[in-house]
């Protein structure tokens, strides 16, 4: 099982604003949703409730919310009170483990922390070819650290108005 992260942010590390999205990129979200469908997502609990109700939790998902909260649960999500508790369980008592892959997918602390503490695997960061207004921001990546490929790239078009292009960073 790799730990992966996947993020979408813009030229100025916007990620979002008021526990939403800000820009609209239906083929950034299809991407995300092959890229982790089958998969364990982990994510905050702001993140977590920022899901519109009609598509939470994520389909075809683990959904793994990490809260500092004791007494939150959910049916639909499986509750860790740290990103390692999560790790550890997922790596060593899941046995499906081997076939699947841990995606974190934020917010910003969460993925603070685990490019702090080095617990990526891989990395997909989508790069917006705009800057936006925002609260919340991704973190600078050290690249010295990563090779970076270039996956995919987007023109704006009629239904995404912004340019982008998808990068895959893996350890050397």
């Amino acid at each position: 099982m790799k730990v992966k992260l996947i993020v979408a942010k813009a030229k100025n590390d916007v990620i979002g604003k008021d526990n939403d999205l800000i820009w609209h990129l239906p083929a950034d979200m299809r991407f995300f949703t092959q890229s982790t469908k089958g998969h364990i997502v982990v994510m905050g609990r702001r993140n977590w409730d920022s899901i519109p109700l009609k598509y939470r939790p994520l389909y075809n998902r683990i959904n793994v919310v990490i809260t500092r909260s004791k007494t939150f649960s959910h049916p639909d999500c499986v509750v860790f009170n740290s990103v390692e508790a999560a790790l550890d369980h997922y790596k060593s008592h899941a046995p499906t483990a081997e076939e699947r892959d841990l995606f974190i997918i934020g917010g910003g602390q969460i993925y603070a922390y685990c490019m702090e503490n080095n617990l990526l695997d891989e990395m997909y960061v989508t790069y917006i070819d705009h800057s936006f207004e925002g609260d919340t921001f991704f973190p600078e990546i050290n690249e010295e650290n990563w090779n970076k490929e270039c996956i995919m790239e987007h023109a704006i078009d009629e239904k995404n108005k912004h340019a982008f292009k998808v990068y895959k960073f893996t350890k050397p």
